[in-house]
């Protein structure tokens, strides 16, 4: 088995931690590192990791300054609980980047908004519509 894990450059690991955790309904817990944590699904699999901007050297990750953060990154969840998450969502966001719509190449419906870093995230359902 493969699987990828998504490493994206943040500046404040906690609380990036927290809002992903509220966004994907997962139990909040603390990163491993002040620098590094990882959101994990129920059984374990990683589904991102967020690394503080700048720290053990990477180049992609030095600094958000280089490029806006998520130009050319979309990440996109599939979700077993779509109308929940756009529930946990709006929680989150005072206003979603595309409000739910059924994606034509998909035909599952989806909405999208921006983390705390501006990155920008999708929720798709898993199901179709």
């Amino acid at each position: 088995m493969k699987r990828t894990w998504t490493i994206i450059g943040v500046s404040d690991v906690l609380g990036s931690c927290k809002w992903y955790q509220a966004l994907l309904g997962q139990p909040e817990t603390l990163p491993a590192h002040y620098d590094f944590g990882q959101i994990l699904d129920s059984d374990g699999t990683v589904l991102l990791c967020l690394h503080e901007w700048g720290a053990h050297e990477h180049p992609s990750l030095m600094s958000p300054h280089y490029a806006t953060p998520g130009n050319g990154l979309l990440l996109f969840f599939r979700v077993d609980d779509f109308d929940i998450a756009l529930q946990r969502a709006r929680a989150l966001v005072t206003r979603l980047q595309e409000e739910p719509h059924v994606n034509p190449n998909t035909q599952t419906k989806e909405f999208s908004l921006r983390d705390p870093d501006g990155y920008y995230v999708t929720m798709s359902a898993l199901s179709p519509a």
